[in-house]
């Protein structure tokens, strides 16, 4: 008997969920449901290198495409995670576009970049096969973070490099060095964000939102977002208790 929970009609394979655990029956659900993609915070998360060794094979093998949010913008980071198996880096603290150069190149082989280059899960545990390289550089999404006032200064410079596959939109920080004392989802917030979208539509290339809320969502839709983050396992979990003891005092009432 099939205990696997069947999955939603008209899932959105563009839609995204956030893990901050290695939670393996988040992911099952997750993928069961029809969402396309996990991203994985390795920044803020509780992952270990022996927990993502397992996750990510996983959740590709349950047909998640994973994204991995680095640790910070290091080689080291950038490379752990594309070595275990991850589609695409999420580089955070970017800080303008010579910073950006530097950094992206490291999720690129050469001569696009300087990837560091470790036989393992990537090639088969073999030999790379012929080709091997160009199509890693292609398969392999390098997307900075804008959550900087200076990264968003050289927004439309960061796009035009090379080694830059897209963007991922990190709303809160970015509201907050831009001077403002929290995310809203105001105007300000608007404004920056939709400038991030134009230079993405001009460089024809794809961005990334987490949009938690029904107008993020609309929003991101509107300016052509590729992906939108929808839902993190914390707040999945929360939302679930708050329905159920919504009903249970509604039964207490009755």
């Amino acid at each position: 008997m099939n205990s696997t929970p069947q999955g939603r009609p008209g899932a959105r394979r563009d839609t995204g969920f956030w893990f901050s655990t290695s939670n393996v029956v988040a992911a099952e659900l997750a993928a069961a449901r029809g969402f396309g993609y996990a991203v994985l915070d390795l920044e803020h998360g509780a992952f270990d290198q022996s927990g993502l060794d397992l996750f990510i094979p996983l959740c590709r093998a349950l047909g998640l495409r994973v994204m991995a949010k680095v640790l910070g913008p290091q080689a080291e980071a950038i490379q752990q995670a594309l070595d275990f198996g991850a589609d695409a880096v999420i580089v955070p603290h970017i800080l303008g576009i010579e910073h950006a150069r530097a950094v992206c190149a490291h999720a690129s082989y050469p001569p696009r970049g300087d990837r560091s280059y470790a036989a393992g899960r990537i090639v088969g545990y073999g030999k790379p096969p012929a080709g091997f390289f160009t199509a890693e550089n292609q398969r392999v999404l390098c997307l900075p973070m804008i959550e900087s006032a200076q990264a968003l200064a050289d927004v439309e410079r960061i796009l035009a490099l090379d080694t830059v596959d897209g963007l991922f939109v990190g709303p809160t920080d970015l509201a907050l060095s831009r001077g403002r004392s929290e995310y809203v989802f105001n105007a300000d917030d608007q404004r920056d964000i939709e400038r991030i979208a134009s230079a993405a539509r001009v460089a024809g290339k794809p961005w990334v939102l987490p949009a938690w809320s029904p107008a993020e969502r609309s929003f991101a839709a509107a300016h052509g977002a590729s992906w939108t983050v929808v839902l993190d396992e914390r707040g999945a979990f929360v939302s679930g208790l708050d329905a159920f003891l919504d009903r249970l005092e509604q039964e207490r009432a009755a």
